[in-house]
């Protein structure tokens, strides 16, 4: 294990902070699901009280009426092999829903500047083999680079395209982004891609104007790639986030943001988003994708048109988790470092003073019936051993509001 990056961020609440740390793909360890941990935790036991899961981010709102008569009436394209960048009408309505949605330097091209992907997952995960394979030489050994803690598939995108992972604390010092102040001229200069949620899960934290500036310059001038992963960016109880897109110019070279119709329309099963952006690497990207990755059914992307073409259902869901942020503010109060996330439905809760994240999991779910997720089992020990994530849980707020505040009062009541 060997550190690339030295990082000014302070330690954060119940997880001390190191320098960001180079993982090579080959030797990485503990790259196991996290839900997969999670379950081998609690397999010796029974919950205490009927069971409330709240540790898959799996959204449980009604999906948009609209669904099953579009299905209905695309139902014979399922016999059809579908386009691998997507159908024209889908194209068009992601690049209509970005110009309404943000401030954009220009429309995009849904010619070239967007393809369509089986959700996000799937593109976040190709897109790091196409990465390394587009940019130009690097001076050492390649590496992509992520905040810790971070969304799986990052790690697995990074391994596949056989690069190093470079992990990023992002900790309550920092706002739970990566210190891009810390990043050293000999790792900007190996770097493929940098992964960035905003918002970022689990955290919540939503990156500015003037984050994303910063960090698109560096890698304009050292020739990586941002891969912004989006798909939060539709559940927000304030200010709308903004993309990496508006702060990209007018050619939006080095950038693509991910989206996903999973959190925005409550459709994690459809298994539809797009990537926007970049129309060079979007080239190379369809080139890839063309031969290796799933296409996606063509009667789900008219779901998709008609899906980013509504707003009101998207309303409406947005409605339904201020309400059940409303109750972790006043059933959580100041508890566990508990303040209202910027974005997401999901809470992060330092629990480190409840004897730390995997033991306040088991009790969680012994005593109260209450399942969540270690936020140690969502990220990776830094180059001193500290994990940014020991000492937190992560809760996905995603049950109606009667159950979320029975999981609110059950927490409190346990952990004290």
């Amino acid at each position: 294990m060997a550190t690339t990056a030295s990082s000014r961020a302070a330690q954060g609440a119940g997880s001390p902070a190191g320098s960001a740390v180079s993982l090579a793909a080959s030797t990485t360890p503990g790259e196991r699901s996290p839900f997969a941990r999670t379950a081998e935790l609690l397999a010796p036991w029974q919950p205490g009280q009927p069971l409330i899961p709240l540790s898959l981010g799996e959204p449980q709102h009604p999906p948009p009426d609209f669904v099953g008569e579009i299905l209905s009436r695309h139902i014979n394209e399922f016999r059809r092999y579908p386009m691998a960048r997507g159908i024209e009408p889908f194209r068009q309505a992601a690049a209509d829903w970005l110009s309404r949605r943000f401030v954009l330097p220009r429309a995009l091209d849904p010619e070239t500047e967007i393809l369509v992907l089986n959700g996000s997952r799937e593109g976040l995960f190709y897109a790091a083999i196409a990465a390394a394979r587009y940019v130009t030489p690097r001076k050492g050994a390649p590496a992509i680079l992520m905040p810790n803690p971070f969304y799986p598939a990052y790690g697995a995108g990074a391994r596949a395209a056989n690069c190093e992972t470079v992990l990023l604390p992002a900790t309550r010092a920092g706002g739970f982004l990566p210190d891009l102040d810390s990043l050293d001229e000999a790792t900007l200069a190996r770097t493929v891609a940098i992964y960035l949620a905003s918002p970022a899960n689990p955290q919540g934290a939503v990156a500015s104007r003037d984050y994303f500036s910063r960090l698109i310059a560096l890698a304009r001038r050292y020739g990586f790639l941002v891969f912004a992963d989006e798909c939060y960016s539709e559940i927000y109880t304030r200010s709308a986030p903004g993309s990496a897109l508006e702060c990209a110019g007018d050619d939006f070279a080095n950038v693509v943001a991910f989206q996903s119709l999973s959190k925005r329309s409550n459709l994690p099963g459809l298994r539809v988003g797009f990537v926007a952006g970049d129309r060079n690497f979007l080239a190379a990207f369809h080139e890839l994708r063309n031969v290796a990755a799933p296409q996606v059914p063509v009667p789900l992307q008219h779901v998709a048109v008609a899906a980013y073409g509504d707003e009101t259902h998207v309303e409406e869901n947005r409605r339904l988790y201020r309400l059940k942020f409303d109750l972790a503010d006043e059933i959580l109060g100041h508890r566990y470092g508990y303040a209202r996330p910027a974005g997401g439905f999901c809470i992060w809760l330092d629990v480190s003073a409840c004897g730390g994240d995997e033991a306040a999991t088991v009790k969680l779910y012994r005593q109260a019936g209450v399942r969540v997720i270690p936020g140690s089992y969502l990220s990776r020990p830094q180059a001193d051993g500290l994990n940014p994530g020991a000492g937190y849980i992560r809760l996905a707020l995603v049950a109606d509001t009667e159950t979320t505040a029975e999981a609110l009062h059950r927490l409190v009541k346990t952990l004290g």
